[in-house]
C-alpha cells in the first residue's frame, strides 16, 4: 500500500511538469489571405473572415488579418511570418502543416462561351484550360494536358472570345466576378465542375501547431453543433459539411 501510495504522489508532481512543456496557445492570430471579393475583403469582412472569427475568438485568441497575394501568403506561412494563410487546398505547398478539418469548400466553375460544348470533370482535359497563376488546378483535377496560367484575372473575357482558351478555371464567386464584366454575360456560361476542401496552411512552428490543434479541436465542435450555418446562410454561400 505504501509503495502505491509514493507512485500516486509521484505522478501527481509529474502532472505539472508535462503541462508546463506543452506549448501555450497563442492569444493572437495572425491570417494572410489573398483578397477575394465577399470572402477576405480587405476590411476584414467576408466569409472566410467571419467563419476564422468564429473558430478562435470565442476561445480567447483574437484574429488579425493580411490581404497579400496568394503566393506571398504562402511564402509568409512558410517563414513563420504569419501564423497560417486562408484557402490553401490540402497539400498544396510543403514546409507548412495541414490540419485535419477544412472550414470551406471551393466550388470549381469553368466560364466559357455559350456556343462551347459544356464540359465535365471527365471532359476538361480535352479543351485548352487558363487559371490565375498558383491555384495549381492541374494537381487537383484529372488529366488537364493543355493549360497556361495567367497574373490577374483582367482580360480573361476577350481571351475566350478571341479563342485564346475554351475555359476560364476558377472558384465560383471569382468567376461570376469576372462575368459580372461583361456588357452581355449571355455570351458566356459557367459549369460546375468539382468542389475542392478549402484548409488554413499554418506556420509549421511550435506556435503554428498549437493554434492549428484549437482550430481542430473548435471545428470538430461547431460542425457538430452546426454553429457555422449562419454564417453561410447571411453569406449566401453553401453549406460544405
Amino acid at each position: 500500500m505504501d509503495v502505491r501510495r509514493c507512485l500516486l504522489v509521484m505522478l501527481c508532481a509529474l502532472v505539472p511538469l508535462v503541462q508546463a512543456q506543452e506549448a501555450p496557445v497563442p492569444g493572437k492570430i495572425v491570417l494572410a489571405s489573398e483578397e477575394w471579393n465577399d470572402y477576405t475583403n480587405k476590411d476584414g469582412s467576408g466569409l472566410a473572415w467571419d467563419l476564422v472569427r468564429q473558430i478562435f475568438e470565442p476561445v480567447g485568441i483574437t484574429v488579425q488579418t493580411r490581404s497579400e497575394p496568394y503566393t506571398r501568403s504562402i511564402g509568409l506561412a512558410r517563414r513563420g511570418e504569419v501564423d497560417g494563410w486562408v484557402g490553401s487546398y490540402r497539400d498544396e505547398a510543403s514546409g507548412v502543416s495541414y490540419p485535419h478539418w477544412n472550414f470551406d469548400a471551393d466550388h470549381i466553375y469553368a466560364l466559357g462561351l455559350a456556343t462551347t460544348p459544356t464540359p465535365s470533370l471527365a471532359t476538361l482535359g480535352n479543351y485548352r484550360l487558363a487559371w490565375v497563376r498558383g491555384y495549381k488546378y492541374e494537381e487537383y483535377l484529372p488529366n488537364l494536358h493543355r493549360f497556361h496560367q495567367i497574373e490577374r484575372r483582367d482580360g480573361i473575357l476577350p481571351m475566350l472570345q478571341h479563342a485564346r482558351a475554351d475555359f476560364y478555371i476558377d472558384a465560383l464567386t471569382e468567376a461570376k466576378y469576372v462575368l459580372s464584366q461583361s456588357d452581355d454575360p449571355s455570351q458566356f456560361k459557367l459549369t460546375h465542375i468539382a468542389e475542392l476542401p478549402l484548409y488554413i496552411g499554418f506556420a509549421d512552428t511550435e506556435r503554428g501547431r498549437a493554434l492549428m490543434a484549437v482550430y481542430d479541436r473548435r471545428l470538430a465542435v461547431l460542425v457538430k453543433r452546426g454553429e457555422l450555418k449562419p454564417i453561410f446562410a447571411r453569406w449566401k454561400q453553401p453549406y460544405p459539411f
